[in-house]
């Protein structure tokens, strides 16, 4: 099992190869959300089939793209960047018809921790983990907001998060 962190494509295509899930499948992934370092060997003994068979399962989950990798999750606070934000992005108009590349500028600026394309009034979200509110200035008002494809921006900070998926002990 590799550790991918790849980015989601926004042009709307579908991965190549994509098929549908049997119960089977479904299981596997389940297993995995709960706990990714799941031994093969356990994910086989739970969903009733032969270690060599879940394997290969496991693998062509990933080559299709159901998979996209497998994560550590880390604590930003525990690596220096306890100060965490939502960055809402509006595009001019004229911008939008180069998302990608506005998409690979985001992911390439320190502290980016996930970027969403969303609909309404906002084009990007973007959640970043710095060590402290001058870093965050410094992000929002050096690389972004003066980056010329951007209309605005808007920063909301967060005080806490709770995930909803909890890994298994």
């Amino acid at each position: 099992m590799t550790n991918d962190s790849s980015i989601t494509d926004f042009s709307g295509s579908e991965p190549k190869n994509r098929r549908a899930l049997d119960a089977v499948d479904r299981r596997i992934v389940e297993l995995l959300q709960a706990d990714a370092r799941m031994p093969n060997n356990a994910v086989a003994a739970a969903v009733g089939i032969a270690p060599s068979t879940c394997h290969g399962r496991i693998r062509a989950l990933q080559e299709c793209g159901v998979i996209r990798g497998f994560h550590a999750d880390v604590d930003p606070a525990a690596t220096g960047r306890g100060l965490q934000a939502m960055i809402a992005i509006r595009l001019h108009a004229h911008a939008r018809s180069n998302l990608g590349t506005f998409k690979d500028y985001l992911a390439q600026l320190p502290g980016v921790e996930s970027i969403f394309f969303v609909t309404g009034d906002r084009d990007f979200l973007i959640h970043v983990a710095l060590a402290d509110s001058e870093a965050l200035r410094h992000l929002v008002a050096h690389n972004i907001s003066v980056h010329p494809e951007v209309a605005g921006t808007n920063t909301s900070v967060i005080f806490e998060y709770v995930s909803v998926r909890q890994p298994a002990n």
